[in-house]
């Protein structure tokens, strides 16, 4: 998730419990093999000393995703990375963004079934034989039509598992996702697949195991959303037992954030807290109408005076029900 899903937000999120292991925003590899330090400000977890290089501090695995076309860059920038003590490598063939797709990177390469498997060839032969490989791609760029044949050439490639989020680049992430589309998949590999895509509740990903065949989870927006949903997922379950954060304490969570974003101008500060907001707030109406409130404020003192009264304001007086489904109506 690139622009969101930072060491900073990887820290936070693997504290609160329920992640397995976590992956990089993508590294962009263009036209050339980068120095270690790009790298490691994509991941500075492969600075973490003893057991926990390559994982966050609550000990989370932190799997190094890159995005290219070149065969043998990404090959020798995977090796690099490697080399860095990354606990495993993931190839990008889902992001849906323009600017991506425009420099051939994505999932526009879902359209070349056999440059999938030279990437995936070439990076699984050069990263050693201990360090995963795996993949991440959508059901296709503008059908479905090679969704299959896809998944088999990145698994002939080598890879270790494969993760399908279920809409094709065209569809982007307008509901629904079509998680049966994994299941054709699965069926047809030998490889674990996960499933991801419009996993927001523990009902969802029940019905995304059940439509998919798959019990293994990939989720991205749904945690950011809702950071405690590996928890509520797994008690949902019964692997354990889980009392649900409330909002109150989801949004106390954003506080963690604040000594990360100290160099930055006001304004910045205060998009990039918003950014979790809008997020917050797509699943929770309390969330909602507290954004409401302080969504305008760009100077960082008035944002957190202004949130601090929302927080008790809304908790003084929940708003109705109704608003929020007209808010999830407008497609939030």
């Amino acid at each position: 998730m690139e622009g969101l899903m930072d060491h900073n937000l990887r820290d936070i999120l693997t504290r609160v419990g329920g992640i397995d292991h976590c992956v990089t925003e993508f590294v962009r590899i263009t036209h050339q093999v980068y120095p270690s330090r790009v790298f490691r400000r994509y991941c500075p977890e492969l600075d973490n000393p003893g057991e926990l290089r390559g994982k966050t501090a609550a000990g989370t695995p932190v799997h190094v995703q890159l995005l290219g076309s070149d065969p043998q860059l990404m090959a020798e920038n995977a090796a690099k990375v490697a080399e860095l003590g990354a606990p495993a490598i993931d190839l990008n063939f889902g992001c849906p963004a323009k600017t991506v797709n425009s420099s051939q990177g994505g999932a526009v390469l879902l359209q070349y079934p056999d440059l999938l498997n030279r990437i995936a060839t070439a990076v699984r032969a050069a990263v050693p034989a201990h360090i995963p490989v795996s993949a991440k791609m959508r059901l296709g760029f503008k059908d479905k039509t090679l969704a299959i044949t896809n998944a088999e050439a990145l698994a002939a490639g080598g890879i270790q598992w494969l993760t399908v989020h279920a809409r094709t680049k065209t569809e982007g992430y307008k509901p629904p996702a079509y998680w049966d589309q994994i299941a054709r998949i699965k069926e047809q590999l030998s490889i674990p697949v996960l499933a991801n895509g419009e996993i927001w509740t523990p009902q969802q990903a029940r019905q995304c195991m059940t439509e998919s065949g798959s019990d293994l989870l990939m989720i991205g927006r749904g945690l950011v959303a809702v950071p405690d949903l590996g928890l509520r997922i797994k008690a949902d379950h019964g692997h354990l037992q889980h009392d649900n954060l409330s909002w109150q304490q989801h949004l106390q969570l954003m506080y963690g954030l604040v000594p990360h974003l100290a160099h930055l101008p006001d304004k910045a500060q205060t998009d990039r807290l918003k950014q979790w907001l809008h997020y917050f707030s797509m699943q929770s109406i309390e969330v909602r109408a507290v954004f409401e409130r302080i969504k305008r404020q760009r100077e960082t003192a008035a944002f957190f005076k202004a949130l601090e009264q929302a927080i008790v304001d809304v908790a003084a007086q929940p708003p109705e029900e109704g608003a929020f489904a007209a808010y999830q109506h407008k497609g939030f």
